[in-house]
C-alpha cells in the first residue's frame, strides 16, 4: 500500500468517527503528551523523560486517561480525542513504542450506551452490522472449557496446561491471587480472544472482580466488575468500563498496581496526585474507553499487522 493509500484510508476513517462522536454531542480535546503524572498500571510501562536537568522525569503518556479525566472534573461533558500514546518495550504486529488510541468518555453513560456507541464506531469503520455481547462466564466455558467466577487458581492453571498454553514459571514470591490473574489473562490471550468476533464484532462483559482495573463493581454481583473489551476477528480492539469516581478507591488501586510492578521487578511509579484531587464529589460517574486507531485501520484494510496501515513505526 503507498503512503498517499495509507493516508487517505486513515483520514476517513478518522473522519466517519468524528461525525459519530459529534453526532452525539462530544467534543474533540487534546491533552499533553508530556506530564509530570502517569497512572500507574501493572503491566503497562510508561517512558520516563528528564528535562532541563529536573530530577524527577515527567512521562510520555501511555494513555490520556488521567488528563482527560481531570478535564472531565472540570465540567468538560463528553469529551474524546485521537491521541498519540508511548508503551516502552511493546513491539509486534499489534503493538509499537508509539500509537494511536481513540479515547472518550461519556458522563452519565452505562455499559448499554457504550455498546450502541461500539456498534456505531465499528459500522463507520468497519461497514458490520449489529454487535454481539457476551459474558466472561459464557466466553471462557464455551472456548477454555472453565467458569472464571468459580474457578480456583488450580482449576485455572490445568486449563492452561491443558490447552498447551506455555506459561512462564510463576515468581517465587507470586500469590496464589497473582497466580489466578496470570492463568486468567493467558487463558483469554491464548485461548479465549482468538475465537472472539469472528463475523460480527463481540462485546466481552461481566468480568471477573480482580480484573476490574479501574471499573466499577456490579452492585448486583460484587464479583463482577462493569468492564468490557471489544473484539474483531480475534483482535481485542477496545477496552473500558463505568468508571467508579471514589478517590479511596482509586488510591487502593493504584497502590495495588504498584505492588503487583514492584513483585514484578518493574518498579513503582509516583502517585497521580492531581488526578487523586481531581476524584470525588467533582468527577461524574459514566463510561470511559480506548480503542486502538492503527488496529481498526489495520482491520479496515484487511491487513496482518498495524505497521502495514502506517507511514512510519517507532523505529521512524
Amino acid at each position: 500500500m503507498t503512503a498517499r493509500r495509507i493516508l487517505e484510508l486513515r483520514a476517513r476513517i478518522r473522519r466517519g468517527l468524528r461525525a459519530v462522536f459529534d453526532g452525539r454531542g462530544f467534543v474533540e480535546v487534546d491533552t499533553p503528551v508530556l506530564s509530570r503524572e502517569v497512572l500507574p498500571e501493572a503491566q503497562i510501562d510508561p517512558i520516563p523523560v528528564f528535562l532541563d536537568g529536573d530530577e524527577r522525569p515527567r512521562y510520555l503518556q501511555a494513555s490520556p486517561e488521567a488528563l482527560m479525566k481531570r478535564l472531565l472534573a472540570r465540567e468538560a461533558g463528553p469529551i474524546y480525542q485521537f491521541a498519540e500514546s508511548f508503551r516502552a518495550g511493546e513491539r509486534g504486529r499489534q503493538h509499537d513504542v508509539e500509537f494511536c488510541l481513540l479515547e472518550w468518555y461519556e458522563p452519565g453513560s452505562t455499559l448499554d450506551d457504550a455498546a450502541g456507541l461500539l456498534d456505531a464506531l465499528c459500522a463507520a469503520a468497519l461497514g458490520s452490522h449489529g454487535l454481539d455481547r457476551l459474558t466472561c462466564r459464557d466466553a471462557f466455558v464455551a472456548h477454555a472449557g472453565v467458569d472464571p467466577l468459580d474457578a480456583s487458581t488450580a482449576d485455572l492453571e490445568a486449563a492452561v496446561a491443558r490447552h498447551g498454553v506455555v506459561a512462564p514459571a510463576p515468581a517465587d514470591a507470586a500469590s496464589l491471587s497473582d497466580r489466578w490473574d496470570r492463568a486468567f489473562e493467558l487463558l483469554l490471550a491464548e485461548v479465549v480472544q482468538p475465537r472472539l468476533g469472528r463475523g460480527r464484532p463481540t462485546m466481552l462483559v461481566d468480568w471477573p472482580a480482580s480484573q476490574a482495573a479501574f471499573a466499577r463493581l456490579d452492585p448486583r454481583h460484587p464479583a463482577v466488575a462493569r468492564r468490557f473489551e471489544l473484539f474483531v476477528e480475534g483482535v481485542e480492539l477496545a477496552n473500558g468500563w463505568e468508571e467508579d469516581p471514589s478517590r479511596e478507591l482509586l488510591a487502593a488501586r493504584i497502590a495495588a498496581a504498584n505492588r503487583a510492578r514492584a513483585a514484578d521487578g518493574r518498579g513503582m511509579l509516583p502517585v497521580p496526585e492531581r488526578l487523586l484531587a481531581a476524584h470525588g464529589e467533582a468527577m461524574p460517574e459514566g463510561v470511559g474507553a480506548a480503542l486502538g486507531f492503527d488496529r481498526l485501520v489495520m482491520l479496515a484494510a484487511g491487513a496482518d499487522s498495524i505497521a502495514a496501515v502506517r507511514c512510519f513505526t517507532g523505529e521512524a
